[in-house]
Order: structure tokens, then C-alpha cells, then sequence
């Protein structure tokens, strides 16, 4: 087990990739944050809070995105669905989805396909908070980044968010 953000870089880390995100859209006009359960909703919740320290609270539009039966593998393993909060359109809007890792790429390709039920946004972006980079398997690239690691496929990355790690196993 290796450390790769202790609680002291996440905490930072989390402040910096919110200001990257308000330094492109700088009142959140026509701009929504959408995070990806379940495990992107740990993220998403703290850009948020830190967004909102900046902005004012009505001008966030903060949705939370269930992607369960867009992936490829849900055949294959049970996957237990969460609940989609979207309760605005996307039409034409600038989307921030938000992930804590990106790895092959498959969820963020679900997440896409689910996304456009909910309208044809006008441009999406992708937030990480950690890019396992030489591990794709779709042409998918972060547009903010916490942090960039590299890693082989038997190795795990975990974001434990109770004891405020990001851990490499």
C-alpha cells in the first residue's frame, strides 16, 4: 500500500481542481456540475461546497448522475442502481461531469450515454480526481486533474474518503 494523497493534498487538492473549474467558467453561466454515483459524489460534493464559497449558492446548478444501466458490464456483475438527481436541462449547457478515478474509461463512455437523455449539452468536460493515464481503453482525457499517476492493471486505486486518503494497493 502506498500513499498517493494524504488528507492535507486532498484537501488542496479538492480547492485547486474547484478554482481550475471557476477560472473557465467564471459566474457559472450556462454551466452545470454533474457528479457520477456512486463514488464521484464524494468529489462533486466537496467541489461544490468549495465553488460555492466563491460563487453565489443559486448560481451552482449541481446534479448527480447514475449511470448503472449505461455500462458495458452490467451484464456481468449485479450492480446495485443509485439515484439520478438531475432536476434541470442540459440542453445546450456546459457540463462538468465529475469522477474520483479515471481508469479504462468505461464509465465516463456510460456516463456520456446517460447524460443525453437529459438533453444535447453544448460541451462536456471531465474532472478527475486521480488519472490512472496509460490504462485506457476509450479515448477519454480529463480536462481537470487532481492528480496523474501511473499504475498496472493489477494494482488498485482507492480514494478513501472516510479516512481522507487516496491510496495505491
Amino acid at each position: 500500500m502506498k500513499s498517493i494523497l494524504t488528507e492535507q493534498q486532498l484537501t488542496i487538492t479538492i480547492k485547486r481542481l474547484a478554482h481550475q473549474v471557476l477560472e473557465n467558467h467564471i459566474d457559472l453561466e450556462n454551466t452545470v456540475l454533474i457528479g457520477i454515483q456512486p463514488r464521484g459524489i464524494y468529489l462533486s460534493d466537496q467541489i461544490v461546497e468549495e465553488i460555492k464559497k466563491q460563487v453565489a449558492a443559486d448560481k451552482v446548478q449541481y446534479g448527480k448522475l447514475d449511470i448503472t444501466f449505461y455500462r458495458d458490464d452490467v451484464r456481468n456483475e449485479l450492480h446495485v442502481p443509485s439515484q439520478t438527481d438531475i432536476l434541470f436541462s442540459i440542453e445546450g449547457k456546459n457540463v462538468i461531469l465529475i469522477d474520483d478515478v479515471l481508469y479504462t474509461g468505461r464509465t465516463i463512455r456510460a456516463a456520456l450515454d446517460a447524460l443525453m437523455d437529459f438533453g444535447r449539452p453544448e460541451k462536456v468536460e471531465l474532472c478527475v480526481l486521480i488519472d490512472r493515464r496509460y490504462s485506457r481503453e476509450l479515448p477519454i482525457q480529463p480536462d481537470y486533474v487532481g492528480k496523474s499517476i501511473d499504475s498496472i492493471i493489477s494494482q488498485k486505486v482507492k480514494v478513501e474518503w472516510g479516512r481522507r486518503e487516496v491510496v495505491l494497493y
